[in-house]
């Protein structure tokens, strides 16, 4: 994994979007194709696929680092940004996990290899292959602005997008939020929760 990476995967998606707010998380379409799955996080490697196309991703395999995070820009849910070969081939050379906006195909290989994608869904009809576009530019998945080198955390709660410039400051706050979280027994964190509720709806004129 890139060491700017590293750590992050030992950080909840929810614990993330806490800290960093509803802008850098994907919206709930982009989501696990297959459950039990790891947390996966990595350095994102940026792809743009016009609709119906998926020649860029298919290169991408060939060219993203290990321990990168393929994150893809197309909308497309007609035609599959990927299948099982294409998968199979980005697991081998490394690759931490696909996220897509867009859908795949042949599902039940992935599943059985135990390659994460995150995606829309599914649909058996592949792309066309004609479309070239740079690699690494600015793209949108999921909602979000993805630059290269911006940190991806994705796991069954969703996918939070870690920018680049703020990884460094980001990683230890999250560490200290969880430690906070775990030194925290459930009676401790009720008391504190009632006396908050209680003291918002004192505060909204609620009576009762």
């Amino acid at each position: 994994m890139d060491d700017d990476a590293t750590g992050f995967d030992g950080i909840p998606t929810t614990t993330l979007a806490d800290l960093l707010g509803r802008a850098q998380v994907m919206d709930i379409g982009v989501r696990p194709l297959w459950s039990g799955g790891p947390r996966v996080a990595g350095p994102a490697f940026t792809v743009r696929c016009p609709p119906g196309d998926n020649l860029m991703l298919h290169a991408a395999i060939h060219r993203a680092g290990p321990g990168s995070v393929v994150v893809v820009e197309s909308g497309d849910l007609d035609h599959a940004l990927a299948g099982g070969n294409v998968c199979a081939v980005a697991q081998r050379r490394g690759v931490a996990a696909f996220v897509l906006d867009g859908v795949i195909r042949d599902l039940a290989e992935v599943r059985e290899a135990g390659f994460p994608v995150y995606a829309r869904g599914v649909i058996p009809i592949p792309g066309t292959k004609k479309a070239v576009a740079p690699l690494n530019g600015e793209v949108r998945c999921g909602g979000v602005l993805v630059r290269a080198g911006d940190i991806v955390v994705a796991d069954e709660e969703g996918v939070v997008v870690v920018p680049g410039d703020r990884a460094d400051g980001v990683l230890p706050e999250a560490r200290r939020a969880l430690a906070k979280e775990s030194a925290q027994s459930l009676d401790e964190w009720e008391t504190a929760h009632r006396a908050r509720i209680d003291e918002i709806l004192t505060e909204n004129g609620f009576e009762g």
